[in-house]
């Protein structure tokens, strides 16, 4: 078994390390990565897709990002209690036409004892938006940057 820490039980301060680490590794677009942050068993519903284990993760996250060009992810606590943690999130991508996206959402994520995730459930919108309407535009190869405006200092 592997621990990904900080496990539970969550302080405001590893709460909101879980959510940026969270965001960093998504921001990767490296699915397999990503996967190993969530029980071997976990069970997700995005959107309307229903998710379970981590090779339907892989999969998912593959034909995701493959999807979402260009994508970039800010998340940002909500609300945590014990092994429990909720955050909105906003991420920007266009697609293969060139038409830009920002998609918004909530997730509610539950953690085992290693502090792997045992669930996910997101509930998620996207709204057109032009070239000019971006608030996103750090290197997209990078993780966000530590002086980058969050969702709540833009607005989101």
């Amino acid at each position: 078994m592997t621990s990904r820490p900080p496990v539970p039980p969550f302080t405001l301060e590893t709460a909101v390390q879980k959510v940026r680490m969270a965001e960093d590794a998504w921001n990767t677009r490296d699915p397999q990565r990503v996967s190993l942050a969530y029980t071997e068993d976990s069970k997700w519903r995005n959107r309307s897709e229903f998710i379970n284990g981590r090779e339907q993760i892989v999969a998912f996250l593959t034909r995701k990002w493959n999807k979402e060009l260009e994508y970039r992810l800010i998340k940002e606590l909500w609300a945590f209690e014990n092994n429990r943690i909720a955050v909105r999130f906003a991420y920007e991508w266009h697609d293969d036409s060139g038409n830009w996206y920002r998609s918004y959402g909530n997730e509610n994520w539950e953690f085992d004892a290693d502090g792997l995730m045992a669930t996910r459930w997101a509930s998620i919108n996207d709204l057109p938006i032009s070239n000019e309407e971006r608030k996103y535009h750090w290197d997209v190869s990078k993780p966000r940057p530590a002086d980058h405006p969050g969702l709540s200092d833009l607005g989101l």
